[in-house]
């Protein structure tokens, strides 16, 4: 049976077909372009420093001014610490940051090495649910921060609440920007999602 085999399929053409099912049952049988890793390693670094920008802009986001309430000029002091949701804020960011460090280092090893910025399906499927949960935390925590300075900026209706962020308004510009870049990272993070099952139904 060997022999008849041979006379039928030429030995460089069995080496080749041998060649494309191994290819295939490694899953890498098909490749994607080099600009998606060149795509996929931007996505982390713009994602590093949208989370870092967040978290230096709110820690730095404190302010002391006068208010005036029934006549009578008040000192008041703001600090981005005094609100638990600028705290979350801070601490999602900086754990989106951690995250997309990581893989910005793995993601440039990779290419270093000239190889794909994700090296098997284990790995794509934990980048998968990595990103997809920081995205969500990102939003959310960028959710909550704005409730917050929506809360200052107007004030509450039928009370004597003031108006924050007139004698604030550094204060609260700094965590608008803050926000801002929070959810600007919830947004990279969802992309890599997006790259991530790329990935996935290619291979």
């Amino acid at each position: 049976m060997k022999s008849v085999l041979e006379a039928v399929i030429p030995a460089d053409h069995t080496a080749t077909i041998t060649k494309v099912e191994n290819g295939a049952m490694s899953g890498t049988g098909r490749k994607l372009p080099r600009n998606y890793d060149v795509m996929h390693l931007a996505l982390r670094l713009a994602c590093v420093s949208a989370s870092l920008a967040a978290v230096v802009v709110m820690t730095t986001a404190k302010e002391k001014s006068t208010i005036s309430l029934y006549g009578f000029d008040l000192p008041v002091y703001s600090k981005w610490s005094f609100s638990d949701s600028f705290d979350y804020l801070v601490g999602a960011s900086a754990a989106a940051a951690v995250h997309s460090l990581i893989q910005l280092l793995m993601t440039s090893k990779m290419l270093l090495r000239k190889s794909s910025a994700i090296s098997s399906r284990k790995h794509a499927w934990l980048l998968f649910a990595g990103d997809q949960v920081f995205a969500f935390v990102m939003m959310s925590a960028g959710s909550a921060a704005s409730g917050v300075t929506n809360l200052n900026r107007t004030g509450i209706k039928h009370s004597s609440l003031p108006n924050f962020c007139k004698p604030l308004h550094s204060f609260c510009d700094r965590v608008a920007v803050s926000i801002g870049f929070a959810f600007f990272s919830c947004f990279l993070c969802a992309m890599s999602v997006v790259l991530d099952v790329v990935w996935l139904s290619e291979y």
